[in-house]
């Protein structure tokens, strides 16, 4: 069997947590503005570190599920994708964003092989790209808008929201 195949894909819609504040993580987005966000998500990269030095970083806690390495380079890749979808809002009028099977990403990119300090210092850049993009966001682009492919609607300030919280939940699914 594949180490993949005993992980169940995350295929529930998330948006949600725009609206109310998640139940498991605790996060309520709706507190936050546009102009907390770079702080914000530059912070988490020293929990994002800890996580990576631990000396079990790699070994799943059951097998279906991720471990911390795993969902650490899962977390890299995700301020890859929202810098790339918040830069594409900030330049066009109104974007699509592809598909990202983040399940896929992670088999593809052997996220369990990776080595943690690889993982660190690409996560800490990715989220110093990405904490970057939305310091320039100004009260006229924070209402500028994307789609994501399933038809979901974001503005600038709503996607950071919603990147913010993947990254706090994921550290909520690390540390319980």
């Amino acid at each position: 069997m594949h180490p993949y195949d005993s992980i169940e894909p995350d295929t529930k819609d998330w948006t949600w947590v725009l609206e109310r504040p998640c139940e498991e993580c605790g996060l309520d987005s709706s507190t936050l503005g546009v102009t907390d966000l770079p702080v914000l998500l530059a912070e988490t990269t020293r929990r994002w570190s800890e996580v990576l030095a631990r000396p079990d970083v790699a070994q799943r806690p059951d097998e279906h599920t991720w471990s911390p390495l795993e969902y650490a380079a899962h977390v890299r890749d995700v301020h890859t994708i929202f810098g790339e979808r918040l830069a594409a809002m900030l330049a066009e009028d109104v974007p699509t964003f592809a598909n990202w099977d983040q399940d896929a990403a992670a088999e593809i990119g052997r996220y369990a092989e990776q080595d943690p300090a690889s993982v660190d210092i690409a996560l800490i850049e990715a989220a110093g790209t990405a904490a970057g993009l939305y310091a320039t966001v100004t009260p006229a682009t924070a209402g500028r808008r994307g789609v994501r492919s399933n038809g979901s609607e974001f503005t600038v300030e709503t996607l950071g929201r919603y990147h913010l919280h993947d990254v706090l939940h994921h550290l909520w699914d690390v540390d319980g």
